[in-house]
């Protein structure tokens, strides 16, 4: 199975990049988690991005708050599917990095999730990947069919306490 690549700018983006992580966990895909930044680190961000494909990765994830521009840079390095997560700072409540990961210029798509949405970015890439594995798109459903399970149990719950 391919690799998915997470880049954050920083290591505050830690706890968003946790779920992440933590969700591809859930689904047995392989990953690896580097500190890169489009401003600090240019080089070593466009070196892992150009590089990553030869290396095994399906998807790249970027995690940066603030101006975020690192979805953006991977997405130049590479042609693999990239995935942007706007984390939340506390300037403009991660608005300015969601408008700086979403307006990318034609040519150059970055996929992107809201706000702090790690979850989801693990998600889209493991349905990338599920493209050309059964396997993995067997544990999409079944997450699915859980997730449904329990929103329907909560429902039980609510409906047996309140409609009388």
């Amino acid at each position: 199975m391919k690799k998915v690549g997470i880049l954050m700018g920083s290591d505050s983006d830690l706890p968003i990049v946790q779920k992440t992580v933590d969700t591809l966990v859930s689904l047995s895909i392989p990953y690896e988690v580097h500190v890169y930044s489009a401003h600090r680190t240019p080089e070593e961000a466009a070196r892992f991005s150009r590089e990553a494909r030869a290396n095994g990765f399906g998807v790249m994830i970027a995690a940066a708050g603030m101006a975020a521009h690192l979805a953006g840079a991977v997405a130049a390095a590479t042609t693999l599917p990239v995935i942007g997560i706007p984390c939340k700072s506390s300037n403009l409540d991660g608005i300015d990095a969601l408008l700086s990961t979403v307006q990318m210029p034609s040519g150059i798509p970055v996929a992107t999730v809201a706000i702090n949405g790690g979850v989801n970015a693990a998600l889209l890439a493991a349905e990338i990947l599920a493209l050309s594995d059964d396997e993995l798109a067997d544990k999409l459903a079944a997450r699915r069919e859980a997730d449904r399970a329990k929103v329907l149990e909560k429902d039980a719950k609510i409906a047996a306490e309140l409609n009388h």
